[in-house]
């Protein structure tokens, strides 16, 4: 491959920018450096901003909390027309709903009731509402008092965060963000009833049931659906990234035969410019969403199919509300048990992807790809948001494997209907099938063969 004195032509089409506000083109494509120069490496656009916003991180390295937490008192989550506590979440209403005046409403949207709409590019240091507090493990009772009637009710916090007071009937409600996990900042209410996640459930597993295990066949029963709420951190970033890499672009192809006979082979060979590439430019990410329960973590997947929740993204989590537990009534909620500190390796190569995809775009021109070999972002400034999703689940459980069985999951997302899942596949029938059609490719190509023979 040939090194050209000259600069290449530009790549086509403009660097990427923050999509609020354009800016000029950042990065600037050269000549690539030889192997070892023996000189110290030249500074490169991009460097300068990196200090920048390193240089800021520090300055705001202490943590702006935002209080999300209710200003109720706990204890009476009332209805705001005729102050009953019997309340549930209507899917048909798509709101909550009080059962003695039927009175419909729903929490004031999260992000303006708390602030967290501001622009992304005034981000500064690391802004935390206060459900994402680390996570005491300690913490397993509380004590209510009833405000109807003065009694005290103990509430297991791990697994509930209502009860009913044993002398007036009333429901008491956990409004404090107590720091184990179990309350986020906002939630997401379901939108889909359990009538259509249960038809989706049907068409997907349908849809697989050729190769699906005779067991999984009789024993499917898509009504056993349960409606789950899932922890999630929500992230907002403001950043600069810097991609450095080379680039090829094609100057010449040739073909070389060599050899002779039944030796005989035929290569193809490229002549290439390659050139230093950067991209660098600011970055701005809105409503990164990762999981914030350890057993749905997809690094540890060999007893579960915990993997399809990511599958069924992404959420409007823009459009969650204020917590209020009586979302919760009628589901099932799974715990947060992951700080902020445990997912941001994560957040981090989620902003490195981004970055990636965004810079893809501005290098068509290197025809033979691009490989980056430095990469990195630096955070000006990050917001961090705990939100409850909804999800329609179905677990099933091969019986004939015992202890060792792996639960097949079935996930539909409950605001959008996007479903995923696995079926436990029956590897007999797959190779029958195998076999089958390389018989029949065998017999095709024996067919064909003949006729050339015939016909020569």
């Amino acid at each position: 491959m040939t090194v050209p004195p000259q600069d290449p032509p530009d790549p086509q089409g403009p660097q990427w920018a923050r999509p609020d506000r354009p800016v000029p083109p950042q990065g600037a494509d050269g000549p690539a450096p030889p192997a070892s120069t023996g000189q110290q490496e030249q500074q490169m656009l991009g460097d300068e901003a990196v200090a920048e916003a390193a240089e800021a991180a520090r300055k705001h390295s202490a943590n702006r909390i935002i209080d999300t937490s209710s200003s109720r008192d706990d204890g009476l989550n009332k209805c705001p027309r005729c102050g009953s506590t019997d309340i549930h979440y209507s899917l048909s209403a798509k709101a909550l709903y009080c059962s003695y005046c039927r009175h419909t409403w729903n929490e004031e949207n999260a992000e303006k009731a708390f602030g967290l709409d501001s622009s992304i590019a005034d981000l500064r240091g690391h802004t935390l509402a206060s459900g994402t507090a680390d996570v005491r493990e300690d913490l397993t009772t509380m004590t209510l008092k009833c405000q109807g009637c003065g009694a005290e009710v103990v509430v297991n916090v791990e697994k509930e965060l209502q009860a009913r007071c044993h002398w007036c009937r009333q429901t008491l409600s956990i409004n404090t963000q107590i720091p184990n996990g179990a309350v986020p900042d906002a939630v997401l209410p379901f939108q889909l009833t359990r009538e259509e996640a249960v038809q989706r459930i049907d068409e997907f597993a349908g849809k697989r049931k050729t190769f699906a295990l005779g067991r999984f066949k009789a024993e499917f029963v898509p009504d056993n659906v349960m409606g789950v709420y899932i922890p999630y951190m929500v992230v907002d970033g403001n950043m600069h990234a810097v991609l450095r890499g080379t680039g090829e672009v094609t100057t010449r192809q040739y073909t070389v035969t060599r050899g002779s006979g039944k030796n005989r082979r035929t290569e193809t060979y490229y002549d290439a410019d390659v050139y230093a590439v950067q991209r660098a430019f600011d970055l701005l990410v809105d409503d990164l969403a990762v999981e914030s329960a350890q057993r749905y973590d997809t690094k540890d997947n060999q007893q579960a199919t915990n993997n399809i929740l990511g599958a069924v993204q992404p959420y409007d989590t823009e459009n969650a509300v204020a917590y209020n537990s009586n979302y919760l009534k009628g589901f099932t909620s799974e715990r947060r048990d992951l700080n902020v500190r445990d997912v941001d390796d994560e957040v981090e190569d989620r902003f490195l992807a981004i970055a990636r995809a965004k810079a893809t775009p501005t290098v068509g021109r290197y025809d033979r790809g691009v490989r980056w070999e430095q990469e990195g972002v630096a955070v000006h400034g990050t917001r961090w948001v705990s939100v409850y999703v909804p999800v329609w689940l179905y677990s099933y459980a091969d019986s004939a494997k015992g202890e060792g069985s792996l639960v097949h999951y079935i996930a539909v997302n409950a605001r959008n209907g996007t479903t995923m899942g696995s079926v436990p596949v029956s590897h007999p029938k797959i190779f029958a099938v195998a076999c089958a059609v390389g018989g029949v490719a065998t017999v095709v190509s024996a067919v064909l063969g003949f006729s050339w023979f015939l016909m020569g």
